[in-house]
């Protein structure tokens, strides 16, 4: 009878080995995928780094589309009641998400004074984007700031110095008049500059606003200030690249396309994420280079990309369980690994302070140049209904760019439109 006992133990022990651990937490996570690049792959290989060092805990990531697909997805998810505990979002959709009550802010889930430094230790202006109300909604991960290409062996064409990129509007407007090259017929070849208007045309309009020393919104999400003049004279001077200084296309430039036809020629300056780094450096066959967005007024850029943000309807144990994964892949060494195969920023001083990134940066230069801005940096433009108000933007923009507003009447419609969606927020 023992030995009929002891027979059935070890056949039920050698299939629980056969079945593997079991996992004691199942996290599902949404992901964005906006720019190119080998980001899956990226996060696959991380998530698995993670799962066994972690066994009892096991990841499902959910490649969803752009950022905002990826909102509504993981949104459509939780209201039919599918599990979702935790996603990468915009850093944007804080106020919306906030609104709809389906986040919970980290400072409910870190339970030590380690996690509270933990909590601490991102560059202030990532956290612009992550905090509202005294409270961190959101951690920084897939984070970026627009930076200039250029490409060198065209600076070097036209007889400027490859070493000097743009610092003002006024050197990009006349180096851009330099680097426009023409066939023997009139047809551009290869433009100036080309700054992308469809995809995220108000992140790139929030950059000229900066740098005319003008935010586009307050801090709580309910005001915006489209209609203010310095908003409107970046407008007009983003209008006025095409039409009248002719250093870039009329009409609208599509985010998509830009990184494929600056590495075909078609244009020697792109303002682009920083999370396209990688693939430019991997594809570009010419020098290159990248610099810090031109100044009026001041330098600046806006940040930009996405935090993780911890869903309310999870149990205990799984609050503990994102909290766990958050911290492993934002822990500095994850983070240095990140943005040296992405390009996007590693999100706070202690990355690189890693030997790996502190090597990386010191041999291609150009890996830091995201990080620099952070000191010119602001939020992106973030408020209530974010969708609503960032469609009246996108809007009015578009229509200046392609001649069918004036600056003036576009941006004071889409004030007006922006006024009616948020005050009753304030």
């Amino acid at each position: 009878m023992m030995r009929s006992v002891r027979k059935l133990v070890l056949a039920l022990a050698t299939v629980a080995l056969m079945a593997g651990p079991a996992f004691a937490v199942d996290l599902t996570m949404y992901y964005p995928v906006s720019v190119g690049g080998p980001i899956t792959k990226v996060i696959d290989g991380m998530i698995a780094d993670f799962e066994k060092e972690n066994p009892d805990i096991h990841v499902k990531a959910i490649y969803a589309g752009n950022y905002d697909d990826t909102r509504v997805k993981a949104l459509a998810a939780l209201r039919a009641g599918e599990p979702v505990q935790l996603s990468v979002l915009f850093s944007i959709d804080l106020f919306e998400l906030m609104d709809q009550d389906v986040v919970v802010p980290f400072d409910d889930v870190v339970t030590s004074d380690a996690d509270q430094q933990w909590l601490q230790s991102f560059y202030p202006a990532l956290m612009e984007n992550s905090s509202a109300s005294g409270k961190v909604w959101g951690v920084p991960f897939q984070r970026s700031t627009i930076v200039m290409y250029y490409n060198k062996d065209a600076f070097r064409e036209a007889g400027l110095d490859p070493n000097t990129p743009p610092q003002t509007w006024d050197e990009m407007v006349e180096m851009g008049k330099k680097l426009t090259k023409r066939d023997a017929s009139g047809k551009v070849v290869r433009w100036g500059l080309h700054i992308p208007s469809t995809g995220y045309p108000y992140w790139m309009f929030g950059a000229l606003c900066m740098q005319n020393d003008q935010v586009l919104m307050n801090g709580d999400g309910n005001t915006t200030y489209f209609d203010n003049p310095a908003v409107v004279e970046a407008m007009t001077f983003w209008r006025d690249l095409g039409g009248k200084y002719g250093i870039m296309p009329e009409g609208t430039i599509n985010w998509g396309t830009l990184r494929q036809k600056f590495l075909e020629g078609s244009t020697a300056m792109m303002w682009h994420s920083t999370g396209n780094l990688t693939p430019v450096r991997e594809s570009a066959p010419f020098d290159f280079g990248v610099a810090m967005l031109p100044a009026k007024k001041r330098p600046g850029s806006p940040t930009g990309g996405g935090n993780f943000y911890i869903f309310k309807k999870t149990t205990p144990e799984e609050r503990t369980a994102c909290l766990t994964f958050v911290k492993w892949m934002t822990a500095p060494e994850r983070s240095a690994k990140w943005s040296m195969a992405t390009g996007y920023i590693g999100t706070s001083h202690d990355a690189y302070a890693t030997e790996a990134l502190t090597t990386y940066c010191n041999d291609f230069p150009a890996a830091a140049v995201a990080r620099d801005q952070l000191d010119y940096a602001t939020a992106e433009l973030s408020t209530y209904e974010n969708a609503r108000v960032k469609k009246l933007l996108d809007d009015a923009i578009q229509a200046v760019l392609s001649g069918q507003d004036k600056p003036e009447a576009a941006m004071a419609a889409a004030q007006k439109g922006a006024e009616r969606i948020l005050k009753r927020y304030r």
